[in-house]
């Protein structure tokens, strides 16, 4: 494929999944700037064998490459948050409607949920992420993380557990100071 094709085509298929591959890295790393790296890399690896993507599904192709960079750059740079056993920002208001008491209260619980996703061992809030943030099927989200459709419905069931558990000791721990 000339060059200039391959742009175009890299272009249309990949550039508008830009946000979902962001949110991913930056849940995954939990930092923008590793995010942000870790995205620069996947699109430089995804450029790079654009040559092997035969058109089926341009987001779910590059958030596997997303997922994968994010792994392999916090085992170089945090390998020990890797190694957490299995036990896995957007946020969207009318704030128009409410009072500043409810919008606090609002940005308070949106806090602690953040707070409780991050807590989540890395595979269980990958999928978290991806199908509740990112809305991907189940399908899209065992393409994306390369595994069995019936291990992406057991990380999430036991990903959604985990942070109701979470939420409930924040819970817990709000009401008692």
């Amino acid at each position: 494929m000339p060059r200039q094709n391959k742009l175009a085509s890299f272009e249309t298929a990949v550039l508008p999944h830009l946000g979902a591959a962001y949110n991913l890295a930056r849940w995954l790393t939990r930092n923008d700037a590793d995010a942000e790296d870790v995205v620069q890399e996947a699109y430089l690896r995804a450029f790079r064998f654009f040559g092997g993507f035969h058109g089926v599904d341009g987001r779910a192709w590059l958030l596997g490459i997303v997922r994968n960079t994010s792994y392999t750059w916090m085992q170089r740079h945090r390998s020990t948050q890797l190694n957490t056993p299995l036990d896995d920002e957007h946020y969207d208001a009318e704030g128009d409607e409410l009072n500043p008491e409810e919008l606090l209260l609002q940005k308070a619980d949106a806090q602690m949920l953040r707070q409780a996703v991050e807590e989540l061992p890395v595979e269980f809030r990958e999928v978290l992420v991806l199908r509740e943030l990112d809305e991907m099927s189940y399908k899209q989200i065992a393409v994306v993380a390369d595994l069995p459709l019936g291990t992406v419905m057991s990380r999430l069931a036991r990903a959604r557990k985990r942070l109701q558990q979470i939420l409930a000791s924040h819970m817990q721990r709000e009401v008692v100071t």
